[in-house]
């Protein structure tokens, strides 16, 4: 499963963990089905496919460009909440 990489909203991993809980991921397949057969407790589904797009590998970004990131952090736990705002084109 090397160089799979799922975008998963951070709001359902934990429900799309519970439902993994114990089962083998052997497969594509299965990962997708599991994660497609996710539910939460207020009746929210989630939908899933598998990407198989081509992605470049080893791509650098400077500091410059990784500072001119449009960072909204969120008041809670702002390290790992928060939104990327649209770039300002002058």
């Amino acid at each position: 499963m090397m160089g799979i990489s799922p975008q998963i909203e951070h709001r359902l991993f934990s429900f799309i963990s519970q439902n993994w809980r114990g089962k083998p991921l052997v497969s594509h397949e299965v990962i997708v089905n599991l994660i497609g057969a996710t539910t939460t407790h207020t009746g929210l589904e989630v939908f899933a496919r598998l990407d198989e797009g081509s992605y470049p590998k080893d791509v650098k970004v400077s500091n410059a460009e990784l500072a001119a990131v449009r960072l909204e952090s969120h008041d809670f736990h702002p390290e790992w909440n928060y939104r990327i705002k649209p770039r300002v084109i002058p």
